[in-house]
């Protein structure tokens, strides 16, 4: 006869076939006839020692011994407890070890999650797989990564709030947009009749044509719209955030030119440009490096760490230069000092420093009486003094800023511009100031 170990079932024994000698329930290690078949011919132990024959199966036939009671990727592990593993993370959850370890019964809680994070998480031939499977799916769906779909559910935000002013007055509930709304009121009125002169029909004519073109702009739009993702602007905003920020530059430049393009076409044109960006990075710092007499990496490292160094003596020279250029004058020591103690803070430093033109900025805000003052704290005093606001129109734009970071769940610089109507340079120090003291943050 002829014996070989077979991966038998490890789920419940009423899943498998009966004996087809006793009719009995099968248990491991069981016999199938690898002759007959199918279906499976299969006999438990005890029919197989009396030499059951059935039909054409005959008791010197070839079989197989189904058994799971043999190791696999542990030694201390055997197969049905791989099977019963699995079944369990698949019943309980990923996570969730003791659960899986009562349905198991044979292996611990500590057991349990460490066989499989090492053999199904870790496993570095798991991991190549699921390597190999996701850049394939990614090959597959990278025409499809920017195109908003209508399986996505998409944003519904407030009526006039900020974000949906951006989506261009989207309505998530009709899928449109408030785009030339009144577009059909000069149809209104219009019937054409027999009687109508040529003139006056031709021009009913003439508006049913602007009307017409009027429906392809909204079609037009809508598509472009839809195409490029820009319904969902946190998913854009996500894929915008990949590129390095002078890429990002470029990406908000050459937005304007994404309708002509396609946005397959379009996000292809600015990966070239990304791709062309790190490429001219690393020639320029090899040609440093070459430049420097630098010829393998590791002398690179060094010379890197030195160059920091170096460039930190420099920086403390410039910091002493400033000193002495600006000891003579009281007011100037001043607000060097206080942003050298911003710097070492880890703040940006509000206080400007004095031209070497002699040209003065405007001197600090008293507050002293004015409304508001009480609520602020000493950091919001100071940024009130230096950046000359006073503290009820400071409250005022807080709150504003504070509310609209909320019901978006992060808030941008040109976000910020847009509900405050002030000089762009002071909304920045707000906007930089809310956010370093974590009033808000960024989207």
């Amino acid at each position: 006869c002829h014996l070989r170990f077979a991966f038998g079932s490890p789920g419940d024994p009423f899943d498998k076939p009966p004996c087809r000698g006793c009719s009995s329930y099968l248990t491991e290690p069981y016999v199938k006839c690898a002759e007959c078949g199918p279906p499976p011919f299969l006999l438990c132990l005890q029919c197989f020692t009396r030499g059951f024959e059935y039909k054409k199966h005959q008791s010197d036939h070839t079989y197989e011994i189904m058994t799971s009671d043999f190791p696999v990727l542990d030694p201390n592990w055997t197969a049905q407890e791989e099977m019963s593993l699995l079944e369990a993370v698949m019943d309980c959850g990923f996570g969730n070890w003791q659960d899986v370890a009562n349905q198991m019964c044979t292996k611990s809680k500590e057991e349990c999650e460490k066989h499989y994070m090492k053999h199904f998480i870790n496993n570095p031939l798991f991991a190549s797989t699921l390597l190999n499977l996701k850049q394939a799916e990614e090959a597959q769906h990278h025409e499809t990564a920017i195109p908003f779909h209508s399986a996505d559910d998409p944003p519904r935000p407030t009526f006039d709030s900020l974000l949906s002013r951006d989506m261009a007055g989207y309505m998530p509930a009709r899928a449109d947009f408030e785009f030339d709304n009144y577009a059909e009121w000069d149809l209104r009125d219009i019937d054409f009749v027999e009687d109508d002169s040529d003139i006056l029909h031709a021009l009913k004519i003439a508006v049913v044509d602007i009307y017409h073109s009027r429906l392809k702009e909204r079609q037009r739009r809508k598509k472009i719209i839809r195409d490029h993702g820009l319904i969902n602007l946190r998913k854009f905003q996500i894929l915008e955030r990949r590129y390095p920020k002078e890429v990002q530059e470029l990406y908000e430049t050459m937005r304007r030119f994404a309708r002509i393009l396609g946005p397959v076409e379009h996000d292809k044109f600015i990966e070239s440009h990304a791709l062309e960006f790190e490429l001219r990075r690393e020639i320029k710092r090899l040609q440093e490096y070459r430049a420097a007499g630098i010829t393998n990496f590791c002398s690179a490292r060094t010379y890197d760490h030195l160059k920091k160094s170096r460039d930190e003596e420099r920086l403390k020279r410039t910091m002493l230069s400033e000193v002495l250029q600006y000891i003579q004058d009281s007011s100037a020591c001043q607000q060097w000092l206080s942003r050298q103690a911003d710097i070492d803070s880890g703040l940006t430093p509000t206080v400007p420093v004095p031209s070497t033109t002699g040209k003065r900025s405007a001197p600090p805000l008293n507050l002293t009486g004015l409304p508001g003052t009480e609520k602020l704290n000493e950091k919001e005093k100071e940024l009130c003094q230096m950046v000359r606001l006073v503290p009820g129109a400071y409250l005022e734009y807080k709150a504003a800023l504070v509310n609209e970071c909320n019901k978006q769940g992060g808030l941008r610089l040109a976000q910020a511009r847009a509900l405050i109507k002030i000089d762009v340079n002071k909304t920045r120090k707000i906007y930089d100031f809310l956010i370093r003291e974590g009033y808000i943050t960024k989207a």
